[in-house]
């Protein structure tokens, strides 16, 4: 693997020095350059937890990926670059359904001179910059984010308004790698996965992230949100490829189980609310 193969897939010419405006930097980059994306799981083909089929996937096909590929990235390209970096344990969705999501997201603990930073590229619509770990309300490319210590282990990511989960929770420990990969495995294959259910795909620009999942893309700001069903496969192909800078011309083929999924989605939201 090579580390400036992987700085110039994220549009970065230059080592960022092993500092806070150095991790800035190439967290920015990172996100900006590489969608968040889970077509692999739509599309039924293994996503792996290991770092040298990462590097294949995200530098060398220009994919995206999920939190274990766009954090094990980053992980690696810090560690390379002299940071004082750990692969550390997120729980989303935590507050709501409890220890089961534990080790549904990887993060990254980051030591520096200043303090301890949250690294994480790997939550879609997420804050932009590393994380600071001290609680309170945050702003990140526009958009409010809250963070409080839970208790001696565990933290919770805020997030803003009109954000996916509503939260994450995350431990600073060392993370329980076949914790990840058991984890790794269970939402790519179980029928109720989040991620085996739906197309979800980001990226992140300055001041806003686009967003797309099942037949709807949509550009959340922090004003607010404006959403859009796509009319067919060919749209769908042109949003991949000119937003989210993804040439992948067989997930044309998963037009219908949008479809379907979106209808399902309706139907279930038409019998909540009656």
């Amino acid at each position: 693997m090579n580390l400036d193969a992987y700085l110039a897939r994220i549009g970065l010419n230059d080592r960022p020095p092993a500092t806070l405006e150095g991790l800035r930097t190439l967290h920015r980059a990172h996100l900006t350059a590489i969608p968040y994306e889970n077509f692999d799981v739509q599309l039924g083909r293994p996503v792996a937890i290991e770092l040298p089929a990462i590097y294949d996937k995200i530098v060398l096909r220009r994919r995206g990926g999920w939190c274990y590929e766009m954090n094990g990235m980053l992980g690696w390209a810090l560690g390379e670059l002299g940071f004082r970096v750990r692969r550390a344990t997120g729980a989303v969705m935590r507050e709501a359904l409890g220890e089961v999501c534990t080790g549904n997201h990887l993060v990254l603990r980051v030591e520096l001179p200043e303090g301890l930073y949250l690294a994480d590229v790997g939550f879609g619509d997420g804050p932009l910059d590393p994380i600071q770990l001290e609680e309170g309300d945050f702003n990140s490319n526009g958009f409010t984010y809250g963070l409080s210590r839970i208790d001696g282990d565990w933290w919770r990511l805020r997030h803003h308004e009109h954000g996916g989960p509503k939260s994450f929770d995350f431990n600073l420990d060392a993370a329980d790698e076949a914790l990840l990969a058991a984890k790794c495995a269970e939402l790519q294959t179980a029928p109720d996965s989040t991620f085996v259910l739906n197309l979800l795909c980001f990226r992140q620009r300055l001041g806003a992230v686009e967003n797309f999942r099942g037949l709807v893309r949509r550009t959340v700001t922090p004003a607010g949100v404006v959403a859009r069903a796509q009319a067919g496969a060919d749209e769908m192909q042109a949003t991949l490829n000119g937003v989210f800078a993804l040439d992948l011309p067989e997930a044309a083929a998963l037009w219908p189980k949008f479809i379907a999924r979106h209808a399902e989605i309706l139907a279930q939201q038409q019998v909540a609310s009656a």
